[in-house]
């Protein structure tokens, strides 16, 4: 029995990389059934490994959507879906013929969404590109790094995941809830360039306004403030510290045995390096669960940085059940939390194309000498 607040709703899902993927992910972590679209003959382009995350709690099947009977079967799926997830070039989709217009002819109520790099218009839309190049585009990369180096790319979390992949599930959601009130489906296009930029939407007010300097590595959320940054420990681990405001300052000089009426005044940017050359020496003396154990019951903000190893065993994590493990794979448990309908575990991933009969005879109502013409006319898995 599904759960979850999405419980009854039902998304079907073109198969694609990282942004498609974890949206999709996230409205079956939260009860929705989605059904998967893989290719009936994968490719060597297509990565893949066992039990990836981003493939849990759906059913797949193997549909070649480049012959008719393929695109046939997946406009039967839409008819009985409330959502359609695809993440192709601007009109590959239109060509295959399971673009909007398709589906909405059969499904009037459809919410298509689509995840794009640089969005379904503009000068770029027909372009390669990657997490770096529209993190890049949106101004969002350029100010992360250490000062007088280069920028950083801030893994493929910034473009893909938050400004890609949750930006299309917060706008599939949204356009449900239009749905509500219209009766009508619509195109949610969602682009990782506009969602990168969304999420720099702080940064872009605070340089308005002259608190943020155009020097990469300077300003105070940047690691130019020694009050805000990673730090070594004696033990070569490291800790986070997060000490912005006045009595977080005095609890972190507490923990490190240092007077701040003695120190520099932490605001003082001519300042900065000595300070941070005082913290650095302190915090180096100390083993990092040690110095994090000191902290415990104050208002430090010092932290540790743990590796994606040890962050399941933090007590904290331990508590609330952030993470979980699934076909033996430690992962990120579903989020947020829901008091009257919280979600199930989730399910380990199935191999790719292992639903297709069962989705096909028991969603489209196919029987066994069907499925198997399709299957002899290369359609399907």
């Amino acid at each position: 029995m599904a759960a979850g607040p999405l419980a009854g709703l039902r998304v079907v899902e073109l198969a694609g990389l990282a942004p498609g993927p974890f949206a999709c992910t996230v409205l079956a972590d939260l009860g929705a059934d989605v059904i998967r679209v893989d290719r009936a003959n994968p490719g060597a382009d297509v990565l893949m490994f066992d039990n990836d995350p981003l493939m849990r709690s759906r059913r797949t099947i193997g549909v070649d959507i480049k012959t008719a009977e393929g695109v046939e079967l997946v406009l039967d799926l839409v008819e009985r879906a409330d959502v359609l997830v695809e993440g192709f070039r601007p009109g590959v989709t239109e060509r295959m013929g399971i673009g909007p217009a398709d589906c909405h002819a059969r499904n009037p109520r459809l919410v298509y969404g689509r995840i794009t790099g640089w969005g379904q218009d503009g000068p770029l839309a027909s372009a390669a590109g990657h997490d770096i190049n529209y993190v890049g585009l949106a101004g969002a990369l350029e100010p992360i790094g250490r000062e007088g180096q280069r920028p950083v790319p801030p893994l493929n979390l910034v473009a893909d995941y938050g400004g890609g992949g949750m930006l299309l599930a917060m706008g599939i959601l949204a356009a449900l809830y239009e749905r509500q009130h219209s009766g009508e489906g619509q195109v949610v296009d969602a682009s990782m360039v506009d969602g990168s930029a969304l999420l720099a939407t702080s940064l872009y007010g605070l340089r308005a306004n002259g608190v943020w300097s155009g020097e990469r590595g300077t300003n105070m959320l940047d690691g130019g403030a020694p009050f805000y940054d990673t730090y070594e420990t004696a033990d070569g681990k490291y800790v986070a510290v997060g000490a912005i405001e006045m009595r977080f300052w005095r609890d972190l000089c507490s923990v490190l045995g240092l007077d701040p009426d003695e120190l520099p005044l932490h605001f003082d940017q001519n300042e900065w390096p000595r300070l941070r050359e005082i913290l650095a020496t302190e915090i180096a003396k100390h083993e990092r669960d040690d110095l994090v154990a000191r902290a415990e019951g104050t208002d430090a903000c010092l932290t540790p940085v743990l590796t994606p190893e040890e962050a399941p065993d933090h007590p904290h994590n331990t508590a609330r059940g952030t993470f979980v493990e699934v076909g033996g794979v430690r992962q990120p448990a579903p989020a947020p939390k829901f008091d009257r309908t919280p979600a199930k575990e989730p399910r380990a991933p199935h191999e790719r194309g292992s639903d297709t009969e069962e989705v096909l005879a028991a969603e489209l109502g196919l029987d066994r000498e069907r499925i198997e013409r399709l299957r002899e006319a290369g359609a399907i898995a």
